[in-house]
């Protein structure tokens, strides 16, 4: 399938552009959500206009260092618990409900490791939402909740050495040497993508490393 045939798909959550919906990415670490939504952003837009469509991503809802520093998650950055779930499932609901103002949207920086406000803004214009993330079908408390805002899920898998190749790399380029992205690698992206992997069977379809055309999902 092609980017843009997927993308028209998408649209159709809207009913056409009659109104707002969220469409969810969900899967594990490394199997390459944020190519695949920024890409669908892109072509919605060039089909329907700028505005159409907009990013969201969990990323930005990552709790800063100094509160995983005050919880004792420094080492697990990136799990479950890292998360502001609440605050993530009510800014979805304000999708929803507030579609006559400017939305601004954190995101993650990777050089600073650290969430950033306002990266990304949801226009009073724009239809299709884009989230994604690891968690977004889990069915476990704060992340259920979350879901119900969205009107599809959808998960991007890619084969276990795919994606660890990819998340080494990230974390090389992060700063880690090389001993350091492989232990972290194995210690935190692993195990949190083998959580995220039994949501599997809670989303609406699955897109596959290569499924899709037009774009290479890497990371």
């Amino acid at each position: 399938m092609d980017i843009a045939e997927l993308a028209d798909e998408a649209w159709e959550i809207t009913g056409g552009g009659r109104r707002r919906a969220v469409l969810g990415l969900a899967g594990p670490p490394g199997a390459g959500k944020s190519t695949l939504a920024g890409a669908l952003v892109t072509t919605v837009e060039r089909a329907h206009g700028g505005g159409a469509a907009g990013y969201l991503p969990l990323d930005g809802f990552h709790l800063s260092n100094r509160q995983l520093e005050r919880l004792g998650l420094t080492d697990r950055k990136g799990s479950a618990p890292s998360f502001d779930v609440r605050g993530y499932g009510a800014l979805l609901r304000r999708v929803h409900e507030d579609t006559a103002h400017d939305i601004y949207v954190p995101d993650y920086d990777r050089t600073l490791h650290e969430p950033v406000a306002a990266r990304h803004l949801l226009g009073p214009g724009t239809r299709l939402v884009v989230t994604e993330g690891n968690y977004l079908a889990c069915p476990e408390p704060g992340w259920r909740e979350a879901r119900r805002s969205m009107e599809a899920v959808w998960y991007v898998e890619a084969p276990d050495e795919v994606r660890d190749a990819r998340l080494v790399e990230r974390q090389l380029a992060g700063g880690r040497d090389a001993a350091g992205a492989r232990a972290w690698v194995d210690g935190n992206d692993h195990p949190n993508g083998e959580w995220v992997k039994r949501s599997r069977a809670h989303c609406d379809r699955v897109l596959r490393a290569g499924e899709v055309t037009g774009i290479a999902l890497d990371g």
